[in-house]
């Protein structure tokens, strides 16, 4: 199966006619910047595809590119220069957004493989059991409960200390919950980054699955945080 992520189709240089990779925001003969790429974000960074990521490394090539894109150094360029600079530099800032956080990254590196990541997919309807993770059902089921009455009490203009302290409990245990998740997902990096296609599968069906578990459990505490704060 061909990698998008490794793949780059020689193209010429405007400026100086020499052939060079798609994923270059600068002809490597002449230093011309070139228009935006369609490469992913990794290959803005001249990165292979990896979950685990020298960040140092990607913060420090961030600066150097946005240094060269800077508007002062198109000053007298052409105008379809300026365009490509305002473009890159678009580019490069969505690119370094995503690669520097660990979430952003993982969904984003995952989705470029063609996984199934988002609301659209799985933890967004709390109302369906089908996609509360089973050991969850009981407690979320709960959970709805309290929280129905609280926000109901607090319409009456009443306060009720226990479902406070009972809310507040839940709040502390799903916290816990989503630095579970964060650790497990840091597990399956290695798997993924190391393994051969077969291993890589299984790590990818795993995060998936994390990802999905840690954005119901983001959801449930929202919601609490949003009703303790009310």
């Amino acid at each position: 199966m061909l990698n998008v992520l490794d793949s780059a189709v020689p193209v010429e240089c405007w400026s100086c006619a020499h052939g060079h990779s798609t994923s270059t925001l600068f002809c490597p003969h002449c230093s011309k910047i070139q228009p935006p790429h369609g490469g992913s974000y990794f290959t803005v960074f001249g990165m292979t595809p990896h979950l685990n990521i020298d960040l140092s490394a990607l913060e420090t090539e961030f600066h150097r590119l946005s240094r060269k894109l800077h508007p002062d150094r198109f000053a007298r360029a052409t105008e379809q220069e300026k365009q490509w600079s305002l473009a890159d530099t678009a580019l490069l800032n969505d690119a370094y957004r995503t690669l520097k956080e660990p979430l952003r990254r993982t969904e984003y590196l995952l989705k470029l493989e063609g996984a199934e990541i988002g609301e659209e997919f799985a933890g967004k309807d709390k109302a369906n059991p089908s996609r509360v993770p089973a050991d969850l059902l009981e407690e979320v089921f709960e959970l709805n409960m309290q929280l129905d009455e609280m926000r109901m009490a607090r319409k009456l203009g009443e306060e009720d200390p226990a479902a406070h302290a009972s809310l507040s409990d839940a709040k502390s245990r799903f916290e816990a919950m989503v630095k579970d998740v964060d650790q497990d997902l840091r597990k399956e990096w290695a798997a993924w980054d190391e393994g051969d296609q077969p291993a890589r599968q299984t790590a990818q069906n795993k995060m998936v699955a994390l990802l999905d578990r840690r954005r119901y459990l983001s959801n449930l505490l929202r919601d609490v945080t949003e009703t303790l704060g009310a």
